[in-house]
């Protein structure tokens, strides 16, 4: 099969990665991929958010499947297009991409089928939205409505903070019109957790949970990042709490969706908080994270493409999902100062030495005219590596790492360490 992939970031070079080891992919493509990607799929220059160029490509080179990864084409309706021109995809459609693209919607679907989250309570005036957080107090989040690149979040520790998220998003337009809608919502406690799951709206396959580090910083400190590094699966992430999960959170939002006539097909991200109260979503993504999937499609031991196809197909019941008994830590290296202000076009040494003791995912890099790989973008590449044990899986990742070097590169160097001594319901 010619298959093509959307994307070029870190999570479309581990899909690719694991496509690529199918026999039924001929042929392998991925618009606009980067440096990492073209070693195992052919890049096609496009933007990911080119939906008429996209489809039109796919029908000039006869594409048999198109996975559309990222979060913004699925909201634009990427699948839909594709689907509509003949062309088989994998994602939901734009109607079922919603449960991401709003967080209004998102909220307002759990309220409505009784799916366990935070209280909350959507404003779309400024003035009233700050009169709520003065009445609430802090500590109190803020979330853009819309996608913002997994950085529309603030957890606010006084009001202050609170009504300046407030301003930065609905007056100044930090995140344009993601942000002229907002989301305030009480601040749970307990440990995060990350579960991915592979749907065809009606059956559910869960895939090893996973934790993202969103913090940039050391001790979970610093601005909000796209993601420093991620672990799978979690510890304290019992069969028991899976188990409670799948009937008051998974197969509920699979059911609620299919109800409101936007069934759910694709890979749905099911970000939870085990409060002292049980588990409840802080988020869902309608599609696979960044960095969880490098963590997690590591563990897979079976053909992705077959699973991709089933869910496309309502067939995902029949299909041959197995993981590995064994860890996976995804190290993110990212250029200084992100995400805020950072310089790219900087050589990056030792990916090769590096790549003998572990898989490194680009996700920020091109070749330059000198055909050099440099860096590109804020996250440049995830180092992963796979254990027995997840503290083995941590230091092979740190040790592969310590070849990789670049200007100003930056890491966090506690990737999992929470994890590792964490026991169930404790933070």
């Amino acid at each position: 099969m010619k298959v093509l992939v959307i994307g070029g970031g870190g999570r479309e070079h581990a899909i690719c990665w694991k496509l690529s080891q199918s026999p039924k992919v001929t042929e392998l493509y991925c618009a606009p991929g980067n440096a990492g990607i073209a070693r195992v799929a052919a890049c096609v220059p496009l933007k990911a958010t080119d939906v008429d160029g996209v489809v039109a490509w796919a029908k000039e080179h006869t594409m048999d499947f198109v996975v559309v990864a990222p979060d913004d084409p699925l909201a634009l309706g990427m699948v839909d297009a594709l689907e509509a021109a003949g062309i088989p995809a994998f994602g939901p459609r734009k109607n079922a991409a919603i449960i991401e693209a709003s967080k209004a919607f998102s909220k307002d679907l759990m309220k409505k089928y009784g799916i366990p989250t935070a209280k909350y309570k959507t404003f779309t005036d400024l003035a009233a939205a700050e009169a709520y957080v003065e009445q609430q107090g802090a500590p109190i989040v803020v979330k853009a409505d819309g996608l913002a690149l997994g950085k529309g979040v603030t957890v606010a520790e006084t009001v202050e903070e609170a009504k300046a998220a407030l301003r930065e998003m609905m007056a100044e337009g930090k995140f344009g019109v993601s942000g002229s809608t907002v989301v305030i919502e009480e601040r749970m406690t307990g440990p995060e957790v990350t579960v991915l799951a592979f749907t065809d709206g009606t059956y559910l396959v869960c895939m090893p949970s996973s934790r993202d580090h969103k913090r940039a910083y050391d001790g979970d400190r610093g601005p909000n990042t796209g993601g420093m590094g991620a672990i799978a699966p979690v510890p304290g992430f019992t069969d028991e709490l899976l188990q409670q999960c799948m009937g008051t959170i998974f197969l509920p939002t699979i059911a609620a969706m299919k109800a409101e006539g936007r069934p759910f097909q694709g890979v749905l991200y099911f970000g939870l908080m085990l409060t002292p109260d049980g588990p409840k979503v802080v988020e869902y993504n309608a599609r696979f994270g960044d960095p969880e999937t490098q963590a997690v499609l590591s563990l897979l031991d079976s053909d992705l493409l077959d699973i991709m196809l089933a869910c496309r197909n309502g067939a995902l019941h029949e299909a041959d999902v197995r993981w590995k008994d064994a860890a996976a830590c995804c190290l993110v290296l990212a250029s200084g100062g992100y995400p805020v202000a950072y310089q790219s076009g900087y050589p990056i040494s030792g990916l090769e030495e590096a790549g003998k003791s572990a898989v490194v995912f680009h996700a920020g890099t091109k070749r330059d005219e000198q055909d050099r790989i440099v860096t590109a973008g804020g996250r440049v590449l995830g180092v992963t590596a796979t254990g027995d044990t997840l503290g083995a899986a941590i230091d092979s990742a740190y040790k592969a790492a310590k070849h990789i070097s670049f200007t100003d590169m930056h890491f966090r160097t506690d990737i999992g360490q929470k994890s590792l001594t964490e026991t169930e319901g404790s933070d």
